[in-house]
């Protein structure tokens, strides 16, 4: 893997069909998404510009996600809300193997850490 720029990674490919590129948007978008889908998870959580953005009715996939990719070693930060009642451990496990499946599958690249942070818990609906 070579890095090109901040935000665009090439894979080298072995076929020699050409290149493929993987912008690390694309990379955090998979990660919120794998994140989302873990039950205890109420949603991601983002900056002021992210809640400003989500507010006015775009959905910003990539919220709360930020991506390093030093050599060959990817690592992920996810800041999640959770929902009242879980088990901020299990959830937070059951997040950062979905998280690894998920990009690893998806781009073949190998996710050495996934380091999550909660940033609240949702307890609107249990009120």
């Amino acid at each position: 893997m070579e890095k090109e720029n901040r935000s665009v990674y090439a894979l080298k490919q072995e076929c020699g069909m050409g290149e493929v590129k993987i912008a690390d948007e694309v990379i955090a978008i998979i990660a919120g998404l794998a994140a989302t889908e873990v039950k205890g998870v109420a949603c991601m959580a983002g900056n002021i510009t992210n809640e400003l953005v989500s507010k006015l009715g775009m959905k910003n996939l990539s919220k709360g996600v930020k991506i390093d990719l030093d050599e060959n070693q990817l690592s992920v930060y996810l800041s999640l809300n959770l929902e009242y009642g879980y088990s901020i451990v299990e959830v937070t496990e059951a997040v950062q193997e979905k998280v690894k499946s998920a990009i690893e599958t998806m781009t073949n690249l190998e996710v050495t850490a996934v380091n999550v942070r909660i940033a609240s818990v949702n307890i609107s609906k249990n009120i």
